[in-house]
């Protein structure tokens, strides 16, 4: 591990000043920057420590009926805050389908929607990869690419994006705010995201020092709660980054739906809303012809490397299932195995 500077600001001021100075990095959970820097993948110069910072970690309730999540809360502390997981089921599953309960004790909101790709040619400091090391190349074009991207890729890179939460969040149209030497400002989470292009290195727009202090979720989207869900098939049932996700949300009434929210996981540099497909359910009954329809609509413009061709066929498959699920409800407890494709709970529309 390189020599760096340690610097623990106690505002968000403070914080954000700190970060202006180059390579530095700002440090929530540890999680994944920790990992980074043993490995030498991440080199900070400073390392911006975020836990002495008041007020970051509130789950609040908000006037207008949404929610506001601190960006130092923990991901088992949102999925099991009774509030939160009530109007925001299918984004609780998500939180409880990664990685395990002791990171999960650890992991923050921020450093969760900030986390980097696990492509493993991006952590093997031995293998070219533009994300990187701008204008390196591209290792995994040509490779193994099994767990690689097949919507928005670029001929600079292919990875993907790892988290769950930030797919069920980026389906329900939360805001991220953010804090820099301007003030601050709220950016969509889905303009989060940046796709690479030919700066796969620059994955947010994000500029110098701006901070993640919070994330809103409307209250328009606790009107999904009744018939959401998460699907993410990995390779093993726990501990594991999904192949494939989708996250499904339908307002239904008589026996029709009236919106309907779709994003996938596992699939591009970014979580990716399927808006097209979405459109495609408005105004119909649920059924199977319809969610083939919309499974297609979703994977329209899919293209793989070789090793990830399976995962368009996947991908059909588990937005199929995920519309299914959605449409029989939202379970009145949380499944034994979040999210997973070997659950067989029965849903069940509580909510209301």
């Amino acid at each position: 591990m390189n020599r760096f500077e340690y610097v623990r600001p106690n505002t968000v001021v403070e914080a954000v000043a700190a970060a202006l100075a180059p390579g530095a990095a700002f440090l929530a959970g540890g999680t994944n920057l920790l990992d980074l820097m043993k490995s030498g993948v991440a080199r900070p110069a400073r390392v911006v420590d975020l836990t002495r910072v008041p007020d970051l970690d509130r789950i609040e309730q908000l006037p207008d009926g949404g929610m506001r999540i601190g960006a130092l809360v923990r991901n088992s502390d949102l999925a099991y805050d009774t509030s939160f997981a009530s109007n925001y089921p299918a984004v609780s599953e998500a939180l409880l389908s990664g990685a395990s309960a002791q990171l999960r004790n650890a992991a923050t909101t921020s450093g969760n929607l900030l986390q980097r790709t696990r492509c493993p040619y991006f952590y093997d400091i031995a293998s070219a990869c533009n994300k990187r090391e701008p204008g390196a190349g591209c290792d995994a074009i040509g490779r193994e690419t099994r767990a690689h991207a097949v919507l928005g890729r670029s001929a600079h890179c292919i990875a993907t994006h790892p988290s769950d939460l930030c797919v069920a969040l980026v389906a329900l149209d939360a805001v991220v705010e953010v804090h820099g030497r301007s003030g601050r400002r709220d950016v969509a989470l889905e303009a989060l995201y940046r796709q690479p292009g030919d700066a796969p290195e620059r994955e947010t727009v994000l500029e110098p020092g701006e901070l993640v202090v919070a994330v809103r979720l409307p209250s328009a989207a606790a009107g999904f709660a009744g018939h959401s869900r998460y699907l993410k098939v990995r390779d093993r049932t726990s501990y594991a980054f999904a192949v494939v996700s989708a996250v499904a949300g339908l307002r239904i009434e008589d026996n029709r739906i009236v919106e309907g929210r779709l994003a996938l996981g596992g699939v591009a540099s970014k979580p990716w809303r399927a808006r097209a497909a979405e459109e495609l359910l408005s105004g119909q009954e649920p059924g199977e012809d319809l969610f083939q329809l919309v499974a297609d609509a979703a994977l329209a413009g899919a293209k793989s490397t070789g090793g990830s061709v399976f995962k368009i066929e996947l991908a059909r498959r588990v937005v199929r299932r995920s519309l299914r699920l959605a449409t029989a409800g939202t379970p009145k407890l949380p499944p034994a195995l979040p999210a997973s494709v070997f659950t067989m709970t029965p849903g069940s529309s509580f909510h209301g």
